[in-house]
């Protein structure tokens, strides 16, 4: 009965061979699926600390973009850089550097040279406003020529002048053939006159002036007591025939009147105070506030360029002739 006991086919006492092999593989699962679950909720405010921490401790600044010169250490000084040196905490030396555009030339002249420094911008600058100026000025001059155009007989009879300053136009009504001496009621027909004025400035822009002036021999009737009332009674006239149909719009109109403080010429003679007795229309065609601002900076910075350029574009034209209208 022993012998058959010993001899029976019984299972080895303990867990079978395999189980330390299924057990590693278990472990080792496990961590690597620790290892992906610690990835996946990273700390990123975390992270930028670390980083952060490691970019001072390299002595990274900022990044340099590729079209900047690049800044390396001095050979001879290793703690010194072409860049300007700041002390920080860990006593390091870094480099900085600034972006600056420099738009003067900076030449060295001889002592018997003169303008050490030459400005290119400025000069163009310079030039495209006085190119700007000059084309203003054009189209001012041929709204002039529009309006000589309109009044052609009346220039022909030296009824009417017409005068153009910069971007003004001025024209200047005579006494003979618009007003009767010593009155403020247009002439028979010559409201016609003013309708065509009045057609030609409904196509043009800026401000109107109506300015009334007489000569230096004073007038007390009783329907003006003074030349201030007779050269202002004049410009109102003529204010209210531009304004009739409502062609132009009020709001464009200024109407004064200068008595005889605004000759033209000498009140000596006969035929002076003659050419002093007028109304006139003036066109303001006023640059803008950016043009004439750059206009006072020119004059300071440069004022022979100005009085070469800018003064002979704003002198005057006086009389346009019948030949330069046809």
């Amino acid at each position: 009965m022993e012998d058959e006991e010993h001899d029976c086919n019984c299972p080895p006492v303990g867990l079978p061979a395999y189980m330390g092999t299924f057990a590693d593989m278990m472990a080792l699962l496990m961590c690597f699926f620790v290892l992906l679950l610690s990835f996946a909720e990273m700390d990123v405010l975390k992270f930028k600390r670390l980083s952060g921490s490691l970019s001072a401790a390299f002595g990274v600044q900022r990044e340099v973009v590729a079209n900047e010169i690049p800044m390396g250490t001095s050979i001879i000084a290793q703690e010194f850089s072409p860049g300007r040196p700041e002390p920080t905490p860990i006593n390091s030396i870094m480099q900085r550097t600034v972006d600056q555009k420099q738009t003067n030339l900076q030449v060295q002249c001889t002592p018997d040279q003169e303008s050490p420094e030459i400005s290119v911008t400025d000069e163009q600058n310079q030039s495209d406003l006085v190119n700007k100026l000059t084309e203003m000025i054009e189209n001012t001059r041929s709204d002039a020529v529009d309006l000589a155009n309109a009044l052609a007989a009346q220039i022909k009879r030296g009824e009417v002048e017409i005068e153009t300053v910069g971007r003004e136009i001025t024209v200047r009504i005579k006494e003979k053939g618009s007003f009767p001496s010593g009155s403020a009621e247009l002439q028979p027909g010559y409201n016609q006159v003013l309708r065509d004025v009045r057609d030609v400035l409904a196509e043009k822009e800026g401000k109107i002036l109506i300015q009334g002036h007489t000569d230096n021999v004073g007038i007390a009737t009783s329907r003006f007591r003074s030349n201030w009332e007779l050269s202002s009674a004049r410009a109102v006239s003529v204010a209210h025939e531009l304004l009739s149909d409502g062609v132009l719009s009020a709001q464009r109109f200024t109407v004064s009147g200068y008595s005889y403080t605004r000759p033209l010429v000498s009140n000596d003679s006969v035929e002076n105070r003659a050419l002093n007795r007028r109304v006139e229309i003036v066109i303001s065609q006023s640059v803008d506030q950016e043009t004439r601002k750059e206009l006072e900076d020119l004059k300071e910075e440069n004022p022979e360029l100005y009085e070469d350029d800018i003064d002979a574009q704003l002198s005057p034209i006086f009389d346009i002739s019948p030949d330069e209208i046809f």
